[in-house]
């Protein structure tokens, strides 16, 4: 499991950087995206990695505490959604706005051939 998590991850971030060098506007958001998302699986994975485990580990003495799940992960991968939502929301708008202002979607606004 931890194998092709890693695999993943290495995945999503080898294509978001490759797409981040990529001249066209819209390439780029596209790679942001896959970043993000690579980040957020490597957040959600420090919280550990268990298959079929309940959220809420039994103590092995009587009247001690129960151990639970780490919730921390999953509030920053929670919170990391909603604000790359927003980012790429904003990337869009900028998008159409620079195509409408330059009539492209090259990132420095100029094309190779003009």
């Amino acid at each position: 499991m931890e194998l092709i998590l890693s695999l993943g991850i290495g995945v999503l971030t080898g294509s978001g950087v490759w797409l981040l060098l990529r001249p066209r506007t819209f390439q780029v958001i596209v790679g942001l995206s896959l970043l993000s998302y690579a980040v957020n699986l490597f957040i959600f994975s420090t919280g550990g990695l268990r298959t079929g485990a309940p959220p809420i580990l039994e103590g092995g003495r009587a009247g001690t505490l129960a151990m639970h799940a780490d919730p921390v992960p999953q509030a920053l991968v929670l919170t990391a959604i909603v604000i790359g939502f927003a980012t790429t929301a904003l990337f869009l708008v900028v998008l159409l706005a620079s195509r409408g202002l330059t009539g492209t979607d090259h990132v420095d606004g100029k094309e190779k051939g003009r």
